[in-house]
C-alpha cells in the first residue's frame, strides 16, 4: 500500500476517535446552573464497556455512546435520562478500557475529586476474559479489590448513591455467535481468549474451560451483590438484571464481535435504568 493511502487511513482513523470521544479525556458535559437539591455529577467506573468502546466506527472508546453517561443522540443513557430533571447534572466517564477490579479503587478516587452524586460501577469482564482460565482473577481477591473501591466512594462522597451493575452475560455471546463465521474470526485474534478461543471446538476440554468462565462470571456477580449490600442503603445492585438480558448479535458491533454497538448500549442503558431507582 502507498505511503500516502497509509498516511491518510491514520488521519482518518484519528479524525473519528476525536469524533467518537475516543481521546480518553474524561472533561463533563455542558450544563446549565443545578437547582437546590438535584444531583450534580454523574460518574461511570469500570471498564471498556462503559466508555463505549467500539460503538462507533472503529475499535476506540466512544463516550457520547456510553449507556451511564454518555451524551449523543442515539443512546438514550442514564445521563440523558436524568437531566430531564436535573438539567444542571454533568457527567464524567473515568472508566478505563481492559480494566480490572483492582483498578477500581483509583477510579473510586477521580469520582471522588469529581464529587460524584451518582455512581455507575460496571466492572469484572476483564477479570475473567484473561488468556487462560487459571489467569482469571480469584473471587476472593475480586471482592477485595470491590471493597476497596467502594470503601473510597463510601469515606469521600458519604452520600452519593452507587448503583453496580452485574456482569454481562458472555457465555451468552459464545452461544449465540460461534455459529457466526465473522465472531469466530474476531475472536480469534485475541478477544477473550479464556472463552472465546477455538470458539468452534466441541471437544470437552474446550466446553469444560468456557464452563468455568461462565462459573467465575456468576461468582463475581455474586460478590458484587454481597459487596453492595455491605457498603449499606446508599448503593443499589441491579438484581442481576444486565446479566440476565438475552442481548442478540444485532446489539454487538461488527468489528470485534465483542462489545455493545450503539444498539446495545441502548439497550443496556435501559435494563440498568430500569433496575436503579433512579426514575425516582
Amino acid at each position: 500500500m502507498p505511503r500516502r493511502w497509509i498516511a491518510a487511513l491514520a488521519c482518518l482513523a484519528a479524525l473519528v476517535a476525536l469524533a467518537c470521544d475516543g481521546s480518553g479525556e474524561a472533561s463533563p458535559r455542558p450544563s446549565g446552573t443545578p437547582r437546590p437539591g438535584e444531583p450534580r455529577a454523574l460518574v461511570a467506573l469500570g471498564d471498556s464497556v462503559s466508555t463505549g468502546y467500539g460503538s462507533c466506527l472503529v475499535l476506540v472508546s466512544c463516550e457520547r455512546n456510553s449507556w451511564s453517561t454518555g451524551d449523543g443522540l442515539r443512546v438514550e443513557s442514564l445521563y440523558r435520562r436524568l437531566r430531564a430533571d436535573a438539567p444542571g447534572l454533568r457527567a464524567y466517564n473515568r472508566a478505563v478500557p481492559g480494566a480490572r477490579a483492582a483498578g477500581l479503587a483509583d477510579q473510586a478516587r477521580s469520582a471522588v475529586r469529581d464529587k460524584a452524586d451518582l455512581v455507575t460501577v460496571l466492572i469484572g469482564a476483564n477479570d475473567a476474559c484473561r488468556g487462560d482460565v487459571d489467569d482469571m482473577t480469584a473471587v476472593a481477591t475480586f471482592r477485595d479489590q470491590v471493597d476497596a473501591a467502594l470503601a473510597v466512594l463510601r469515606e469521600g462522597r458519604p452520600k452519593a448513591r452507587v448503583l453496580v451493575v452485574s456482569i454481562p452475560d458472555l457465555y451468552r455471546l459464545w452461544q449465540i455467535g460461534h455459529t457466526e463465521p465473522r465472531a469466530v474470526r474476531a475472536w480469534s485474534r485475541g478477544v477473550c481468549p479464556a472463552l472465546l478461543a477455538d470458539a468452534t471446538s466441541t471437544a470437552p476440554a474446550a466446553a469444560a474451560r468456557r464452563a468455568r468462565v461462565q462459573d467465575r462470571i456468576e461468582a463475581y456477580d455474586g460478590q458484587l451483590r454481597a459487596a453492595c449490600r455491605a457498603y449499606g442503603s446508599r448503593c443499589r445492585w441491579d438484581g442481576g438484571a444486565v446479566h440476565r438480558h438475552r442481548f442478540t448479535l444485532d446489539q454487538v458491533n461488527a468489528l470485534d464481535w465483542f462489545h455493545p454497538n450503539a444498539a446495545g448500549q441502548g439497550r443496556l442503558a435501559e435494563v440498568a435504568w430500569n433496575a436503579s431507582g433512579w426514575a425516582s
